[in-house]
Protein backbone atom coordinates (compact mmCIF):
# COMPACT_ATOMS: atom_id res chain seq x y z
CA UNK A 1 0.00 0.00 0.00
CA UNK A 2 0.98 3.60 -0.99
CA UNK A 3 -0.43 6.83 0.81
CA UNK A 4 -0.06 9.84 -1.20
CA UNK A 5 0.21 13.34 -0.19
CA UNK A 6 -3.71 14.69 -0.50
CA UNK A 7 -5.74 17.67 0.44
CA UNK A 8 -7.19 15.72 3.57
CA UNK A 9 -11.43 15.48 3.44
CA UNK A 10 -13.15 18.08 5.53
CA UNK A 11 -14.69 14.64 7.15
CA UNK A 12 -11.43 13.63 8.43
CA UNK A 13 -10.19 16.24 9.59
CA UNK A 14 -13.43 17.26 11.31
CA UNK A 15 -12.78 14.48 13.97
CA UNK A 16 -10.25 14.61 16.71
CA UNK A 17 -7.33 11.55 16.52
CA UNK A 18 -8.88 9.17 18.95
CA UNK A 19 -13.12 9.07 17.93
CA UNK A 20 -12.44 6.37 15.97
CA UNK A 21 -10.28 4.37 17.29
CA UNK A 22 -11.75 1.28 18.81
CA UNK A 23 -11.97 0.26 22.29
CA UNK A 24 -8.81 -2.56 21.90
CA UNK A 25 -6.50 0.47 20.55
CA UNK A 26 -6.66 2.29 23.55
CA UNK A 27 -7.03 -0.40 26.49
CA UNK A 28 -4.21 -0.83 28.80
CA UNK A 29 -1.01 -3.73 28.54
CA UNK A 30 -3.44 -5.55 31.15
CA UNK A 31 -6.40 -5.54 29.85
CA UNK A 32 -5.59 -6.53 26.42
CA UNK A 33 -3.76 -9.44 27.68
CA UNK A 34 -6.27 -10.39 29.46
CA UNK A 35 -8.70 -10.01 26.32
CA UNK A 36 -6.42 -11.89 24.48
CA UNK A 37 -6.41 -14.97 27.20
CA UNK A 38 -9.82 -14.79 27.11
CA UNK A 39 -10.98 -15.18 23.52
CA UNK A 40 -8.02 -17.18 22.97
CA UNK A 41 -9.67 -20.09 25.23
CA UNK A 42 -12.91 -19.63 23.79
CA UNK A 43 -11.11 -20.03 20.10
CA UNK A 44 -9.38 -22.82 21.24
CA UNK A 45 -12.13 -24.89 23.04
CA UNK A 46 -14.42 -24.27 19.84
CA UNK A 47 -11.58 -25.73 17.69
CA UNK A 48 -11.22 -28.56 19.60
CA UNK A 49 -15.23 -29.16 19.90
CA UNK A 50 -15.74 -28.81 16.12
CA UNK A 51 -13.02 -29.53 14.18
CA UNK A 52 -12.09 -33.24 14.43
CA UNK A 53 -8.07 -32.44 13.05
CA UNK A 54 -7.59 -30.17 16.44
CA UNK A 55 -9.32 -32.70 18.18
CA UNK A 56 -7.02 -35.61 17.27
CA UNK A 57 -4.23 -33.66 17.52
CA UNK A 58 -4.35 -31.81 21.26
CA UNK A 59 -4.93 -35.67 22.51
CA UNK A 60 -2.10 -36.94 20.55
CA UNK A 61 -0.05 -34.09 22.59
CA UNK A 62 -1.65 -35.03 25.54
CA UNK A 63 -2.97 -31.67 26.17
CA UNK A 64 -6.59 -30.14 26.32
CA UNK A 65 -7.89 -26.53 25.83
CA UNK A 66 -8.68 -26.30 30.11
CA UNK A 67 -4.68 -26.19 29.96
CA UNK A 68 -4.15 -22.84 28.29
CA UNK A 69 -4.32 -20.85 31.41
CA UNK A 70 -1.77 -18.18 30.13
CA UNK A 71 -0.95 -16.84 27.00
CA UNK A 72 2.26 -18.48 27.64
CA UNK A 73 0.79 -21.68 27.66
CA UNK A 74 -0.08 -21.27 23.98
CA UNK A 75 3.78 -23.01 23.45
CA UNK A 76 2.58 -25.75 24.73
CA UNK A 77 -0.25 -26.69 22.10
CA UNK A 78 0.27 -28.11 18.67
CA UNK A 79 1.22 -25.83 15.33
CA UNK A 80 -1.15 -26.31 12.23
CA UNK A 81 1.02 -26.69 9.56
CA UNK A 82 0.60 -26.55 6.01
CA UNK A 83 0.03 -30.14 5.75
CA UNK A 84 -2.93 -30.41 7.88
CA UNK A 85 -4.90 -27.89 5.58
CA UNK A 86 -3.63 -29.93 2.60
CA UNK A 87 -4.57 -33.21 4.30
CA UNK A 88 -8.03 -31.41 5.20
CA UNK A 89 -8.78 -30.31 1.90
CA UNK A 90 -11.45 -28.70 1.16
CA UNK A 91 -13.53 -28.20 4.65
CA UNK A 92 -12.14 -30.22 7.15
CA UNK A 93 -10.66 -27.27 8.89
CA UNK A 94 -14.57 -25.78 9.17
CA UNK A 95 -15.78 -25.37 12.53
CA UNK A 96 -19.15 -24.48 11.82
CA UNK A 97 -22.11 -26.26 9.33
CA UNK A 98 -21.80 -25.56 5.23
CA UNK A 99 -24.99 -23.85 5.78
CA UNK A 100 -23.56 -21.03 7.83
CA UNK A 101 -20.45 -20.59 5.35
CA UNK A 102 -21.13 -17.30 3.82
CA UNK A 103 -17.73 -17.03 1.68
CA UNK A 104 -15.00 -19.55 0.65
CA UNK A 105 -11.44 -17.69 -0.51
CA UNK A 106 -8.06 -20.22 -1.55
CA UNK A 107 -4.61 -19.80 -2.06
CA UNK A 108 -3.29 -20.67 -5.99
CA UNK A 109 -2.65 -24.11 -4.96
CA UNK A 110 0.91 -23.88 -6.84
CA UNK A 111 2.80 -25.82 -4.53
CA UNK A 112 0.02 -28.83 -4.32
CA UNK A 113 -3.94 -28.20 -2.83
CA UNK A 114 -5.04 -25.36 -2.41
CA UNK A 115 -5.47 -23.46 1.14
CA UNK A 116 -9.15 -23.36 1.61
CA UNK A 117 -10.26 -20.69 4.52
CA UNK A 118 -14.48 -20.49 4.90
CA UNK A 119 -15.92 -17.71 6.56
CA UNK A 120 -19.31 -16.54 8.05
CA UNK A 121 -21.28 -13.64 8.15
CA UNK A 122 -20.01 -12.41 11.26
CA UNK A 123 -15.88 -13.54 9.79
CA UNK A 124 -16.53 -11.07 7.06
CA UNK A 125 -17.49 -8.23 9.50
CA UNK A 126 -14.43 -8.96 11.58
CA UNK A 127 -12.16 -8.82 8.70
CA UNK A 128 -13.26 -5.54 7.41
CA UNK A 129 -12.99 -3.81 10.87
CA UNK A 130 -9.78 -5.47 11.49
CA UNK A 131 -8.44 -3.98 7.43
CA UNK A 132 -10.47 -1.07 8.33
CA UNK A 133 -8.03 -0.44 11.19
CA UNK A 134 -5.17 -1.28 10.05
CA UNK A 135 -5.98 1.54 7.23
CA UNK A 136 -6.53 3.53 9.97
CA UNK A 137 -3.29 3.31 11.52
CA UNK A 138 -1.29 3.25 8.66
CA UNK A 139 -2.75 6.82 7.43
CA UNK A 140 -5.98 6.40 5.56
CA UNK A 141 -9.08 8.35 6.67
CA UNK A 142 -12.55 8.01 5.66
CA UNK A 143 -13.58 9.97 2.90
CA UNK A 144 -10.45 9.34 0.84
CA UNK A 145 -10.30 7.81 -2.67
CA UNK A 146 -8.10 4.97 -2.34
CA UNK A 147 -7.38 2.34 -5.18
CA UNK A 148 -7.67 -1.09 -4.87
CA UNK A 149 -4.94 -3.12 -7.22
CA UNK A 150 -5.24 -6.31 -5.63
CA UNK A 151 -6.45 -9.17 -7.31
CA UNK A 152 -10.47 -9.87 -6.83
CA UNK A 153 -11.43 -13.35 -6.70
CA UNK A 154 -10.47 -16.36 -4.26
CA UNK A 155 -7.12 -14.24 -3.57
CA UNK A 156 -8.28 -12.78 -0.29
CA UNK A 157 -6.53 -9.25 -0.90
CA UNK A 158 -8.88 -7.59 -3.33
CA UNK A 159 -12.20 -8.38 -1.57
CA UNK A 160 -10.99 -8.15 1.78
CA UNK A 161 -9.30 -5.12 1.08
CA UNK A 162 -12.08 -3.37 -0.26
CA UNK A 163 -14.18 -4.87 2.80
CA UNK A 164 -12.07 -2.85 5.31
CA UNK A 165 -11.81 0.40 2.92
CA UNK A 166 -15.32 0.96 2.55
CA UNK A 167 -15.79 -0.16 6.63
CA UNK A 168 -13.24 2.66 6.89
CA UNK A 169 -15.69 5.24 5.22
CA UNK A 170 -13.53 5.21 2.09
CA UNK A 171 -14.59 5.75 -1.70
CA UNK A 172 -12.99 2.51 -3.23
CA UNK A 173 -11.86 2.33 -7.12
CA UNK A 174 -11.82 -1.77 -7.20
CA UNK A 175 -9.83 -2.05 -10.28
CA UNK A 176 -7.92 -5.11 -9.07
CA UNK A 177 -5.12 -6.27 -10.44
CA UNK A 178 -3.75 -6.54 -13.92
CA UNK A 179 -3.88 -3.84 -16.96
CA UNK A 180 -1.29 -1.77 -15.57
CA UNK A 181 -2.02 0.47 -18.60
CA UNK A 182 -5.26 1.27 -17.43
CA UNK A 183 -4.20 1.03 -13.38
CA UNK A 184 -1.96 4.18 -14.67
CA UNK A 185 -4.94 5.89 -16.44
CA UNK A 186 -7.05 5.67 -13.81
CA UNK A 187 -4.40 6.53 -11.15
CA UNK A 188 -3.61 10.01 -13.16
CA UNK A 189 -7.69 10.45 -13.85
CA UNK A 190 -9.36 9.83 -10.21
CA UNK A 191 -6.37 11.08 -8.03
CA UNK A 192 -6.17 8.59 -5.19
CA UNK A 193 -5.30 9.13 -1.91
CA UNK A 194 -3.98 5.64 -1.23
CA UNK A 195 -3.19 2.68 -3.74
CA UNK A 196 -3.45 -0.73 -2.39
CA UNK A 197 -1.06 -3.33 -4.03
CA UNK A 198 1.80 -5.70 -2.79
CA UNK A 199 4.95 -3.91 -3.45
CA UNK A 200 5.99 -5.65 -6.52
CA UNK A 201 3.50 -4.50 -8.35
CA UNK A 202 3.24 -1.14 -7.01
CA UNK A 203 7.41 -1.10 -8.68
CA UNK A 204 6.06 -2.58 -11.82
CA UNK A 205 3.17 0.36 -12.07
CA UNK A 206 6.15 2.68 -11.14
CA UNK A 207 8.64 1.34 -14.22
CA UNK A 208 5.41 1.10 -16.57
CA UNK A 209 4.68 4.95 -15.32
CA UNK A 210 7.76 6.28 -16.32
CA UNK A 211 8.00 4.09 -19.92
CA UNK A 212 4.40 5.88 -20.23
CA UNK A 213 5.61 9.06 -19.43
CA UNK A 214 8.02 9.12 -22.19
CA UNK A 215 5.62 7.60 -24.99
CA UNK A 216 2.35 8.18 -23.55
CA UNK A 217 -0.02 5.79 -25.33
CA UNK A 218 -3.63 7.33 -27.25
CA UNK A 219 -6.23 8.33 -24.70
CA UNK A 220 -9.49 7.50 -26.06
Amino acid sequence: MTLHAPETPAAATAQPADAVLDREETISRDELEALQLSRLQHTVAYAYERVPLYKRKFDDAGIHPSDLRELADLGNFPFTTKEDLRQEYPFGMFAVPQHEVARVHASSGTTGRPTVVGYTKQDLADWAKLVARCFRASGIRPGMKVHNAYGYGLFTGGLGAHAGAEALGCTVIPMSGGQTERQIQLIQDFKPDAILCTPTYLLTIADAWRTWASTPPPRP
